[in-house]
């Protein structure tokens, strides 16, 4: 036997190994090595802090037996304890936490213990001649014979840990580097959403945003068209430059062509003055058409010179104006039908239809419901002075349940008159319009039945899964699924999930 250790600290040594020999998640494994740790070696507390090789800093990725968030606590270089350790690689132990001034507690796991009565022992962790993190455990004073012998223990087991701390901490710069560039590409915008569909859309204006390429948004009403032309404006190169707004809905025929193009002084009866058409105004810029479909035959054909010719005469005028102007424009029609149907120019569609996106509706993107709901309630609780906080679980089904056929639009005005209503500090089922109330039960169960069945044991399953994975913690578990904590609680509420299950699960 060898006698620098006893059976059991041998004993301990092969679980360990035997752990990191599993086919886990390298998380999962670092998690059983404390525990084993905790259980059969006395060092309570244990955690494993990863280096970040750009700037130094030791950040908490592991914990046993302390309440606290991987990530959240970070040691610059030279930082207490473990910034010590991580910067010069030398291992560090305390007989007495209680005299140690440099002891940060960081993680406020011995706020409530007596330190005197605590050893810490802090040693690196190497990989191929570098220090790739820092493994850091308590023990029992009284349980700790020789010190530097119980360094050398948790020195052994920092060996151990090396290769896979360093996967570690490769698998966390790659994943920190895909969301710095997914932030990075998402573009500047005030369209709210985390769902898939909206993901989707944000990804195609960071795409077309810096061209001059067309733009056709296709869109019920209601759906927030305008906020994706606004966003394509000004993600580009134009964003200097002026946004002009066109209502092409609101235009008569017999002022389409003075209203884009502008005329001279006498042009026609009651022009008095020479004005500017909104082609003119949005030189340098963007102009966005919105309701396009609904121009008539008419109006089409002059719209489609323009995008031709890029230049035009103002009414009355015999000068020629060219025009550097990026159309964005957008419909709440089925254009291919209309085009079908001869009722919108095919030639006029694909000068428009370019680049197009579709804006989905509300009902399709289930996990911003809430989303967008909290925000339209902070908004009008703050306009309005109201101490209005949040949305009460009856309430919350409502919206989940009704199909939206307004949209954000009409989600918005649904929140406003809440928060009118709302006499305490949560929004209540009451306070929701008629509409949301009164949906017969008959029309619910038509679209519901096998298919919702098997969709919703799906998602179930999901959230199951999920919750396994960040130990019954929903708001990691909203993170990994791409939604928000409160869906999160939604969705366990409905499906009787219970996430305290996964907390202690053994690893």
């Amino acid at each position: 036997m060898n006698e620098k250790y006893s059976l059991e600290e041998l004993e301990a040594l092969h679980e360990i190994a035997r752990t990191l020999a599993r086919p886990d998640d390298i998380k999962e494994q670092l998690q059983g090595v404390l525990a084993v740790l905790s259980d059969r070696l006395g060092m309570e507390r244990g955690m494993v802090s990863i280096l970040d090789a750009r700037t130094g800093e030791a950040w908490l990725d592991v914990a046993h037996g302390v309440d606290v968030r991987a990530g959240s606590v970070i040691y610059r270089p030279g930082e207490g304890i473990t910034g010590k350790v991580a910067q010069t690689g030398r291992p560090l132990a305390i007989a007495n936490l209680g005299e140690e001034t440099h002891f940060l507690d960081r993680t406020g796991a011995r706020k409530k213990l007596d330190r005197k009565e605590l050893a810490f022992l802090c040693v690196p962790i190497f990989h191929q001649g570098r220090v790739v993190g820092v493994l850091s455990a308590d023990k029992l004073s009284r349980d700790v014979a020789d010190l530097s012998r119980e360094v050398a223990l948790l020195g052994a087991v920092a060996e151990l840990l090396g290769k896979v701390v360093h996967y570690r901490a490769v698998a966390e710069e790659n994943r920190r580097l895909r969301h710095l560039l997914a932030e990075a590409r998402r573009p500047k915008t005030r369209i709210l959403g985390r769902s898939k569909v909206i993901r989707d859309v944000l990804r195609l204006i960071d795409q077309v945003a810096d061209t001059n390429t067309t733009v056709l948004i296709h869109g019920e009403t209601g759906t927030g068209k305008e906020l994706v032309a606004q966003a394509i404006h000004e993600n580009s190169r134009r964003s200097k430059g002026p946004l002009v707004r066109v209502n092409c809905a609101a235009m008569p025929d017999t002022l389409l062509e003075s209203e884009l193009f502008g005329h001279e002084r006498g042009a026609f009866t009651g022009a008095v003055t020479r004005r500017r058409g909104r082609f003119e105004e949005a030189q340098g810029g963007t102009i966005f058409l919105d309701e396009v479909g609904e121009l008539s035959p008419v109006a089409q054909a002059k719209l489609l010179r323009v995008l031709q010719e890029r230049e035009f005469q103002p009414l009355g005028s015999s000068r020629t104006v060219k025009v550097d102007v990026r159309v964005v424009a957008a419909t709440n029609r089925d254009l291919d039908q209309e085009v079908a149907k001869g009722r919108f120019r095919s030639d006029l569609y694909y000068r428009l239809n370019v680049f197009p996106i579709f804006l989905p509706p509300l009902r399709d993107r289930g996990p911003d419901i809430l989303l967008l709901a909290d925000y339209f309630v902070v908004k009008y609780a703050e306009q309005f002075g109201k101490s209005v906080e949040r949305i009460s679980t009856p309430a919350i089904d409502l919206l989940m349940a009704y199909h939206w056929p307004g949209n954000v639009r009409e989600l918005e005005n649904c929140m406003e008159r809440a928060v009118v209503l709302a006499s305490g500090g949560a929004i209540e089922a009451r306070h929701l319009p008629p509409t949301l109330q009164m949906k017969p039960v008959e029309l619910r169960s038509r679209s519901r039945g096998k298919l919702e069945a098997l969709v919703g044991a799906y998602e179930r399953d999901l959230i199951v899964e999920a919750l396994k994975d960040t130990k019954g913690n929903q708001s990691q578990a909203a993170r990994l699924l791409g939604t928000t904590k409160r869906v999160i609680q939604y969705k366990v509420r409905k499906y009787g999930i219970d996430p305290q299950r996964f907390r202690n699960r053994s690893v």
